[in-house]
């Protein structure tokens, strides 16, 4: 197996395990006690402590770590303390929604980030090229909680447009399959809408950037001189070099864009494994926060991983690089 392969998986693993490691100390340490929200106020000590005692939470906080990620290597990530469901189903249940919102919004995200970054880097209007700048900074600036709330208070309270809570209405199931394709469309529209402002900004600007420094190379020269017609100049050679950096803020912005679907689906109430961590972030259900923690940061990994590969397709040098001598 080549070094550089070696030497990736060591690193994602050392990043996934500590990731669950600060997790595991954050969740325990934080005020509250996920037996006492369970059984409510007019539980006895006795009744407490034979709960914390069936769940092993009265075990030293070594030994509760070393059996949980013994179990979780093998794929087993307890049960869930509110509901006493097995944590494995709630994250089959959940983790769809979540990688539809994600895939369909990275996706947008650099659609359009690359078709405005090009349009402001080509563009001889400095109004044009000042006007977009101001709308991608103001997007990028922007807290993505705070978007969201803005998106409900316009489309839903005020122009009664698009729906602001859940992935389905209420009689979703009563419908035939064309209204519930629609009627799903509408509610993912704001969640969707609201990650993908928010990276559209940042990555217009990174491509605007990125652009401008290849804009005069010397190879752009020549070809304008062969007379290559500009659509061509830019996409066949401009875009295709600006991509390089491109694709390695696609692997950079994973985490953002993961930890922003957290606050969007609490937001929006989108059933998916944010909304999932942060129910059981205010339930203290240990075993669901630790086991969307793990998954989230293995996605992470995974994405970074696509995002070296992406490189190297993009950009053969890579390849060389981390190819053994």
């Amino acid at each position: 197996m080549p070094r550089g392969v070696v030497l990736g998986l060591v690193r994602a693993f050392a990043v996934v395990f500590g990731v669950v490691t600060l997790t595991f100390i954050l969740v325990h340490i934080a005020p509250g006690d996920p037996v006492q929200r369970l059984l409510g106020p007019a539980a006895t000590t006795e009744q407490v402590t034979a709960a914390r005692h069936a769940i092993g939470l009265d075990r030293p906080f070594s030994v509760q770590y070393g059996i949980w990620l013994t179990h979780a290597l093998s794929g087993d990530f307890g049960t869930s303390i509110a509901t006493g469901r097995d944590v494995r189903s709630l994250l089959a249940t959940a983790w769809p929604a979540t990688a539809l919102l994600v895939i369909l919004s990275l996706g947008l995200t650099y659609v359009l980030g690359i078709a405005i970054g090009t349009y402001q880097a080509n563009t001889h209007s400095r109004i044009a090229d000042g006007s977009v700048t101001i709308v991608t900074v103001a997007l990028n600036a922007m807290p993505g909680y705070w978007l969201g709330l803005v998106l409900i208070m316009v489309f839903t309270y005020r122009l009664r447009m698009l729906p602001a809570f859940g992935a389905s209405g209420l009689d979703a199931d009563f419908l035939g399959w064309p209204a519930q394709t629609v009627d799903r469309l509408r509610h993912l529209v704001l969640p969707l809408m609201t990650l993908t402002l928010i990276g559209v900004g940042g990555t217009a600007r990174f491509v605007r950037a990125a652009m401008r420094e290849v804009r005069d190379a010397p190879f752009l020269v020549v070809a304008r001189a062969k007379g290559v017609g500009r659509g061509r100049t830019v996409v066949r050679h401009q875009l295709r070099n600006a991509l390089i950096p491109v694709v390695t803020l696609l692997g950079l912005s994973l985490p953002a864009l993961f930890s922003g679907t957290v606050f969007v689906e609490a937001i929006f109430a989108w059933p998916g494994v944010g909304q999932l961590m942060v129910q059981g972030v205010q339930a203290r259900d240990y075993p669901v926060v630790m086991a969307a923690a793990t998954v989230t940061s293995v996605l992470v990994v995974l994405g970074n991983i696509l995002a070296d590969l992406l490189v190297g397709i993009v950009d053969p040098r890579a390849r060389r690089v981390h190819e053994p001598a």
